[in-house]
């Protein structure tokens, strides 16, 4: 296991515990209810439900191999010779063909891993699209016996009632989007191992497996970097704000001194010194993908130094409005101490603000690595990546023919994440913000 496997795994059960121990609150399970409530929210939760399971079975590792390599072997060790389109039967550069003459001609070599015609397609598509309809059948039916069981109500009403949206929760819309997932997913289990769905790139490696092994390094980007942001952020903003004075002063300098530094400037310089300092002490990280994980946990340790200022300058705004409240007065007058003023009545009257901008930088930062990778500075190159396809896919854009499909594959894949978290976003923040549940 790497060090990234158990930071991930850990923060995940970490957020699990807090959800479960927060929906023990109805303060806390009103608006985690209302997020669900939400038609994009919902549907959005279901996305990333799916690529975070992908996220973590890629991050169980047996010595060089996942547990989702395992899982959808042998995916990733067909490798073809060099460039194929997808589903293509053919190499899409010419090369040299040996004939069973033993004549030598110039032409368009077969893949060595793909099978079948149009019609075989076709056919795995719609065997493919069955198997992922009764897959959900199986779930949608464990979950309306587990309903039924806690409402007492028949499960044709509960399903009737969830057809025609007359639930709290947006279950209509959660199911459906279960079912699509749940569909894609067998289409391309089935298809995968018998072709290359989204073609091979220049050294033959199919770039549908890099643009699932890419999921893990995105989510990676986006929450370890926010567990890195958070203690500097709460803890400094919230005692500039208490605190006030030279306090206030000192953290503002610092802060406001960190934002003028060009963060592409910073980031460059801290991560040529990294690979400085592991040139040097190459004994200390023996295989390619120790260093390369450790690339990545500095990365995200980089941008969580040069990002955390600006929620630092909200909760240190919203600190001076909390800390003149009557309840906050009365503690100070009762003779509290200054600190447990701060965790006890500070720091939880500021944390919606601090989810809502968690989950709002979290596409901000999957899209950094994207940007960070295409200018050379940042995930190792031989860690899979949406950043290092784009990278990439400078060269194949100017070669005749195009090859187009690693560039296309990284930007729906990304493109499926950034949406689904900033559509969670926002309703998150419509559920969690007081202000606007007040004036709704």
């Amino acid at each position: 296991m790497l060090l990234s496997d158990y930071l991930i795994w850990g923060l995940f059960l970490t957020l699990l515990a807090l959800l479960i121990w927060g929906m023990r609150y109805p303060h806390w399970r009103r608006p985690c209810r209302q997020v669900m409530a939400s038609h994009p929210g919902a549907a959005a939760a279901i996305i990333l439900f799916f690529y975070i399971l992908i996220g973590l079975l890629d991050s169980v590792h047996f010595q060089t191999e996942s547990l989702l390599d395992r899982l959808i072997q042998p995916l990733g060790k067909q490798n073809e010779q060099t460039y194929s389109a997808p589903f293509a039967n053919h190499l899409f550069v010419q090369s040299v063909i040996a004939l069973p003459s033993g004549e030598k001609i110039r032409g368009y070599p077969p893949l060595i891993y793909t099978h079948g015609n149009f019609l075989n397609i076709i056919l795995r598509v719609i065997v493919g699209i069955m198997t992922g309809i009764v897959i959900g059948s199986i779930f949608l039916l464990g979950f309306l016996c587990i309903y039924s069981h806690k409402t007492s109500k028949k499960g044709r009403a509960i399903l009737l009632e969830i057809i025609q949206g007359k639930t709290f929760i947006a279950w209509n819309v959660i199911i459906a989007t279960f079912f699509i997932c749940w569909i894609i997913v067998a289409v391309c289990a089935l298809l995968a191992g018998h072709y290359h769905i989204l073609g091979t790139d220049k050294i033959g490696r199919d770039v549908f497996y890099q643009t699932i092994k890419s999921i893990r390094t995105g989510l990676i980007i986006g929450t370890l970097t926010t567990l890195f942001t958070l203690p500097f952020a709460l803890l400094l903003g919230t005692f500039a704000g208490y605190f006030r004075g030279w306090v206030d002063d000192i953290i503002q300098y610092f802060y406001t001194t960190l934002s003028s530094i060009p963060g592409v400037l910073l980031i460059s310089a801290s991560v040529l010194v990294l690979q400085v300092y592991m040139a040097n002490h190459a004994a200390d990280y023996p295989t390619i993908a120790q260093r390369a994980d450790i690339r990545l946990l500095a990365l995200c340790f980089i941008l969580a130094i040069t990002g955390w200022a600006s929620l630092c300058r909200f909760l240190r705004g919203e600190t001076l409005k909390i800390r003149e409240l009557e309840f906050v007065q009365a503690a100070q007058t009762l003779g509290v101490n200054k600190i447990t003023i701060i965790l006890r009545h500070i720091i939880p009257n500021v944390f919606h603000i601090v989810l809502i901008t968690l989950v709002l930088d979290f596409s901000v930062l999957v899209l950094a690595e994207v940007v960070l990778s295409y200018v050379g500075v940042g995930v190792d190159p031989t860690t899979l990546s949406w950043g290092n396809m784009i990278n990439s896919s400078r060269l194949e854009l100017a070669r005749e023919p195009i090859v187009w499909w690693p560039l296309l594959a990284a930007l729906i894949a990304m493109f499926g994440l950034v949406l689904a978290a900033n559509l969670f976003a926002d309703a998150v923040r419509d559920a969690f913000d007081p202000y606007l549940r007040m004036e709704s």
